[in-house]
């Protein structure tokens, strides 16, 4: 079936981006910790949109995950612009040009009749546009300079390592039980748990952030708790919604560090 954007979806759609992932600041008022957290939003939503279509694929929340695929497009969309008016030096503007043109063969097959032949093809194109994006950021976080930008960084590769472990135990879900997508798995819940115990001991966190970085941690037991089961057993369902409710307290904890001072 192909992703239809008649209006009431689309005022759904942005309605729960809004609420799930609220945006700091209009282009060009964005300090550099805004920049480097909208830029890294983008890494997420490379993954989450591969995430989205392997849910519509298993016919897993079919509805809501047509929702999130057409929100994901939506705001990389409205990103991406107010990214590209917010180019403040060469290398910057040149990094988001490769952006942009990755992101329109991502786009297209993202938004494409949703088949079980499409999924490597949109992951595949997905990893050169997250690398992209990637980049990127470390560009910004340079031109930052402190350890404000460096938090919201790696706050922010949290959100995207959520939904990059979650659609990658959905591609072995879906039958795609194979390299690289195991090993990639599994390097994602290593990275995640690396980074998670770094923002727990980072001096520069206030006391709402360390309360949230609990919550996030006991999320992330049960989460890795839940993925522990025999090979060939998947509970897509379960994972699915513990990773989505780790991205939304990432996504918090990386808003609060922009407002940290810039030092």
């Amino acid at each position: 079936m192909t992703i239809t954007f008649n209006r009431f979806f689309l005022m759904t759609t942005i309605a729960l981006v809004a609420l799930v992932l609220p945006l700091t600041s209009t282009a060009g008022k964005l300090t550099l910790a805004e920049g480097i957290n909208k830029a890294g939003r983008q890494r997420m939503l490379t993954q989450r949109m591969v995430k989205a279509y392997c849910q519509m694929g298993m016919e897993l929340r079919y509805r809501k995950s047509e929702k999130q695929i057409n929100a994901a497009i939506q705001l990389f969309d409205t990103q991406l612009d107010e990214l590209q008016q917010f180019s403040i030096t060469a290398e910057v503007k040149a990094g988001l040009l490769e952006v942009k043109t990755l992101w329109g063969g991502v786009k297209e097959t993202a938004s494409s009749e949703v088949t079980k032949n499409n999924i490597e093809q949109l992951r595949a194109d997905a990893e050169e546009l997250l690398i992209a994006s990637h980049k990127v950021v470390l560009m910004l976080q340079d031109l930052s300079g402190t350890s404000q930008g460096k938090l919201v960084n790696i706050a922010g590769r949290q959100r995207m390592l959520s939904q990059r472990i979650s659609n990658l135990y959905l591609m072995q879900a879906w039958g795609f039980e194979k390299e690289p997508y195991i090993t990639d798995y599994h390097t994602a819940i290593n990275e995640f748990g690396s980074a998670l115990t770094l923002l727990e001991k980072a001096p520069e966190n206030t006391k709402k952030i360390t309360e949230l970085l609990k919550n996030v941690s006991l999320q992330w037991g049960v989460f890795q708790h839940s993925a522990k089961l025999a090979k060939g057993k998947y509970i897509p369902a379960l994972i699915t919604r513990s990773a989505d409710k780790i991205l939304t307290q990432m996504n918090t904890i990386t808003g609060l560090y922009t407002l940290l001072p810039a030092k």
